[in-house]
């Protein structure tokens, strides 16, 4: 099925880079950032494009939306990016049309996951979404395939075990405390940065150490004030970070930031630590790990903590996908009735364009028409239509012969 939208030669694609072919510094150099949502649209659409998203996560950036070609798309995107298209073409992942619609249902499935069964990205497309909707790049395809992938989500959330045990993101960041920090018997914990990651991850920390000391600093200290209430730990403000560090034995960063928040005269030369750097790009200066007293890791290195459950969830796949398969037929049958609907549209104006005209010829010849005849030839009109509708649909095959039989018979016009 070629699947086109509003400029009928424009194609539906996804254009993106992820985990599965870039490490964390390359992902770095293409995350989009929500404060540049409104510039890129006004951008994209003066130059061509009028319906799409992004969705830019710690594992991957995809640009969803119809366009000429993914050409027209890595032009586009790469202009509001560190890196530049000729790199991003070494990396990128593209596909079209009913790929591309897939691809979005594994994602939104947790398959695709750099974690097998995170669930967070669901959010994450929600939100992306939402963003571009409200400056006006949606159309009712977008609208029905994000939703579409959202009912896939929950259903597979709900009646699977993909998601089964403890491997997210925020939970890796404990995982590899676990297994590489045995005793934590008088050391300090420092999470600095406190979204949606920073939070998750405080909550694992909280339940797995509750008696070791761990401190919140936040750019926005009202945020982390907000999170310590709930968790009983400390805040600090953030002009204290420098001095936090001095007393830190493992830090881990959640900033989110496009820059890097922790550098190298931040963290005393002989201090020994453990740097969990759960941002990307990377918020933490890669050159700290060569000293021989910092252990620093990064996403890519927290994902190969999960070996264990992700195993047992791989068992979980093909009832996974085969929820994808049932929501896809549900889709595609919905997007195939959509495209007879310019033909039903027509057929139906010109039925009340001819009573129309008829009526204006019975009053030119003083013949009355009551409310109750004309509500009557209404009525018949809409059955009519319903009738040609169901035809169509229930003759897909044939559809496009009999369209352009009635359009012949009735001297039809689409819009």
């Amino acid at each position: 099925m070629t699947i086109r939208g509003n400029k009928e030669e424009q194609k539906f694609y996804v254009v993106g880079i992820s985990y599965e072919k870039a490490d964390a510094v390359t992902r770095g150099k293409y995350t989009f950032f929500p404060e540049q949502v409104e510039a890129f649209t006004k951008d994209a659409q003066d130059n061509g494009l009028e319906n799409f998203f992004v969705v830019s996560t710690c594992n991957r950036t995809e640009f969803y939306g119809f366009a000429d070609s993914e050409d027209q798309i890595v032009e586009q995107y790469c202009k509001f990016t560190e890196g530049d298209a000729n790199e991003f073409r070494q990396f990128m992942m593209v596909k079209e049309g009913e790929d591309a619609i897939t691809h979005l249902f594994r994602v939104s499935s947790g398959l695709e996951s750099q974690i097998l069964g995170d669930f967070d990205i669901i959010g994450q497309i929600k939100i992306w979404f939402v963003r571009f909707k409200k400056m006006g790049a949606s159309n009712a395809f977008l609208e029905r395939l994000v939703n579409t992938a959202i009912q896939i989500s929950k259903k597979v959330k709900n009646e699977t075990f993909l998601s089964n045990g403890s491997a997210s993101v925020a939970y890796s960041a404990v995982n590899f405390i676990q297994k590489t920090q045995p005793d934590l018997a008088g050391k300090n914990i420092l999470l600095y940065g406190i979204g949606k990651i920073g939070r998750n991850t405080c909550t694992n920390l909280v339940k797995h150490y509750p008696n070791t000391k761990i401190t919140l600093i936040n750019r926005t200290k009202a945020k982390a004030e907000a999170v310590a209430l709930k968790h009983d730990v400390e805040v600090k403000d953030h002009s204290e970070l420098q001095e936090e560090l001095k007393n830190t034995d493992i830090l881990i960063v959640a900033t989110g930031a496009s820059f890097h928040t922790v550098t190298e005269d931040m963290i005393p030369f002989d201090k020994e630590m453990t740097i969990i750097d759960m941002s990307v790009p990377e918020n933490v200066v890669h050159t700290l790990a060569s000293r021989e007293s910092i252990q620093l890791v990064n996403v890519d290195g927290l994902s190969k903590m999960v070996d264990d459950t992700i195993a047992q969830r791989r068992t979980a796949v093909p009832e996974a996908i085969a929820i994808i398969e049932e929501y896809s037929n549900e889709f595609y049958e919905w997007l195939e009735n959509r495209e007879l609907v310019p033909a039903i549209q027509s057929f139906k104006s010109r039925l009340e364009f001819l009573q129309q005209h008829e009526l204006n010829n019975l009053r030119k010849d003083n013949i009355e028409v009551s409310e109750n005849e004309i509500m009557l030839t209404n009525k018949l009109m809409q059955k009519i239509t319903n009738q040609f509708a169901s035809f169509l649909i229930e003759n897909r095959d044939d559809s496009k012969e009999t369209i352009e039989l009635i359009e012949k018979m009735f001297h039809l016009k689409q819009a």
